[in-house]
């Protein structure tokens, strides 16, 4: 726990910084100036826009931005960079499109156009953007205008821009920091969910490691992270990019559905919940790919696919809060930032409002503080299971000793002593005592059951030698017990044993008229294991044994050794044979 709040306190550290820095970048605060479009619109492939002449009708507020449609234009205006080096580059967000057509138009009316395909763009290393050279932009260049073929995503054309250094305007060095940083974060907890594993063996610990792996996927494509270790063509960044957020987004559910507590969750929402997750991972998965064959409809679908996934979390969350769930609590602590993050960028996904790439940096802290808390509510959980595992195996062992053991002498009884035999045999007890108390029943009627139980109990603990390895002592039930022992001089040790009663008992229950000795009848069988005898065969033979010493007297022993021969004995003939 010690580990997991020192990260704790470097995540908030850290989001200290991002909050700071994840406010909206204004052009002043940047190096150098973007230039962003003055008006907008969109067409079908007509015979005008294929011979690249201005729309009829522009757009020129930040009002119904559309990417539905075969052909986007924006238009820049040259007036925004009087004063200023003229820009060099187009700039946007990463996205998937067909192609761009770009047109300088100077106050003549001459035009130089440049075109590209998808796989012209460049990604650079400062943020989720790529960029185009522009055309030649002249003193005499009056606009610029783009044209945009198979738009799959509103941000590519809100976001885009023009500049003469888009490093320098795209993501400052700070947030590039802060998205290593919340990467970082994110290994951490992905390294905790393998050990957790390796230990727990809980579904909920892949899951939560799938929704991370998920989350550092979205880090590393829509942060942009990932250009500044390799190159990533556009295509690539665009699709990777909301494929994780859904496979994020949708393991979050399969998660929440898998990790809360036992009737946390009504079994109807936990089912929901977990159907909601597989919808959010194949369906927004399905669309993320963007293929210009659905280009009409793909952007909108997979903002509306994904929706509902956190009104689904949200309602889950509370259900279970409302039901005592602790874990549930960590659960909303942890995801509300990222709730709200995520509605933020549902709305600008979907052109309902517009603002800079940098409010992506909420939702990256977001997930930073989600890990974390997460991570913290997982090692919560680790506690109460390992806690639950300890109390389970604590009352299995209880049980296990109940069943085991004599409930009186705490000697193990005779289910056990049958369970263990052969491996006792294979462990050398080849000497078999049986011992049985000499006019026990007199006794119990003189003085009760409770004396009775004494001398039991006192008898066992004459028979239990404490500490001898090379002694088992069982008790059969009544007053009868067994000895197994192995080693040297197992008889006399056995005769120590039954000569050592009397005193104990004697000592132990005092008021008896007379000395409580014991009868022993025992068996020595060398290699017993090897000719499988079994407990019940020892045990008849020990059984005569004991009653002829009782029939000799009582407070004796009787014995015997038993030989088995690997062989038939030779006749007369063949010994006479060999010895000629």
């Amino acid at each position: 726990m010690d580990v997991m709040r020192l990260l704790f306190r470097a995540a908030m550290v850290a989001v200290l910084l991002a909050l700071l820095a994840a406010r909206p970048v204004a052009a002043e605060d940047r190096d150098a100036p973007a230039f962003a479009p003055v008006c907008h619109t969109t067409t079908g492939h007509d015979s005008a826009s294929r011979a690249m002449k201005a729309p009829p009708v522009w757009i020129c507020d930040d009002q119904a931005w559309r990417a539905d449609q075969p052909v986007a234009w924006l238009k820049f205006d040259a007036a925004s960079w009087q004063g200023n080096a003229p820009p060099r580059y187009f700039f946007s967000r990463t996205a998937r499109h067909q192609g761009i057509t770009l047109t300088a138009i100077d106050a003549n009316g001459a035009q130089r156009s440049v075109s590209y395909v998808e796989a012209d763009g460049e990604p650079i290393a400062a943020g989720p953007v790529f960029r185009l050279p522009l055309p030649q932009i002249t003193a005499d260049t009056r606009m610029v205008i783009a044209r945009i073929d198979l738009p799959h995503s509103i941000p590519l054309l809100t976001e885009a821009r023009l500049a003469r250094d888009p490093e320098n305007v795209a993501r400052t060095q700070l947030e590039m920091m802060i998205l290593a940083l919340v990467l970082g974060m994110l290994v951490l907890p992905l390294l905790f969910d393998i050990t957790f594993y390796l230990v727990l063996r809980e579904r909920f610990v892949l899951l939560h490691a799938l929704m991370v792996t998920g989350m550092m996927g979205y880090v590393l494509f829509a942060g942009g992270l990932i250009s500044v270790f390799v190159t990533v063509s556009v295509a690539a960044l665009a699709v990777l990019a909301p494929l994780s957020w859904a496979i994020g987004c949708g393991a979050a559910l399969l998660f929440l559905s898998a990790f809360l507590e036992h009737g946390a969750l009504d079994p109807r929402v936990r089912r929901f919940t977990f159907w909601a997750g597989c919808w959010t991972i194949l369906v927004p998965g399905l669309f993320s790919f963007q293929l210009h064959a659905t280009q009409a409809f793909d952007d909108l679908a997979y903002f509306l696919a994904i929706s509902p996934a956190a009104l689904i979390a949200s309602f889950a969350i509370i259900h279970a809060i409302m039901r005592g769930s602790r874990s549930a609590r960590f659960v909303a602590a942890a995801w509300a930032p990222l709730i709200a993050a995520s509605v933020e960028r549902l709305t600008r996904g979907l052109g309902l409002h517009t603002g800079p790439s940098s409010l992506d940096l909420m939702m990256f802290v977001a997930t930073g503080i989600e890990v974390v808390v997460i991570s913290l509510a997982i090692a919560d959980r680790f506690l109460a299971l390992r806690r639950e595992r300890d109390a389970a195996l604590t009352e299995a062992k209880m049980l296990e000793h109940i069943s085991t053991r004599d409930s009186l002498t705490g000697l193990m009884n005779r289910r056990a002593i049958e369970a263990r035999f052969d491996d006792l045999l294979v462990q050398g007890f080849d000497t078999f005592a049986l011992v049985d108390l000499d006019r026990f029943k007199a006794i119990n009627d003189l003085h009760g059951h409770q004396v009775g139980d004494a001398a039991l109990i006192a008898c066992a603990s004459a028979l239990r030698s404490s500490g001898d390895r090379d002694t088992v002592a069982v008790r059969l039930g009544g007053e009868e017990f067994v000895v197994l022992l192995r080693g040297l001089h197992t008889l006399d040790r056995a005769e120590a044993l039954r000569r050592a009663i009397p005193m104990r008992i004697a000592k132990a229950v005092p008021g008896l008229d007379l000395p409580v000795t014991a009868s022993m009848g025992v068996v020595v069988m060398a290699e017993a294991s090897r000719h499988k005898i079994t407990f019940t065969e020892f045990y008849a033979r020990a059984d005569a044994l004991m009653y002829e010493a009782k029939a000799a007297g009582r407070n004796r022993i009787a014995y015997e050794r038993l030989t088995v021969f690997k062989a038939a004995p030779e006749s007369r003939q063949q010994a006479e044979d060999r010895a000629a």
